[in-house]
């Protein structure tokens, strides 16, 4: 013991150990929350990926959906014109 002191040594033993025990303790609880940080952030990227692959089919279906109604209109659509015209149609003279 470097300094004599009125407190029992094994009390000063016990704090001193305590603190040991904390100052070791650091490296690992910061590893810990470093973990916890890149394990959250690397979910709201898998999250945020995932939606945008969401919002991309919906936009897809919904132009794929668009391009067969015009397709089908535009038989439809033509037919009619078709029909009008040859009804419309005056015969030789």
């Amino acid at each position: 013991m470097a300094f004599p002191t009125s407190v029992n040594s094994q009390i000063t033993d016990a704090v001193t150990q305590a603190n040991v025990k904390v100052l070791g303790d650091a490296p690992a609880v910061a590893m810990g929350n470093l973990y916890q940080a890149t394990s959250q952030a690397l979910s709201n990227a898998a999250h945020n990926a995932t939606s945008a692959q969401q919002r991309a089919n919906i936009t897809a279906q919904t132009s794929t959906t668009m391009g067969v109604a015009t397709l089908y209109s535009l038989d439809t659509a033509s037919t009619g014109v078709s029909t009008q015209t040859i009804l419309n149609a005056r015969p030789f003279a």
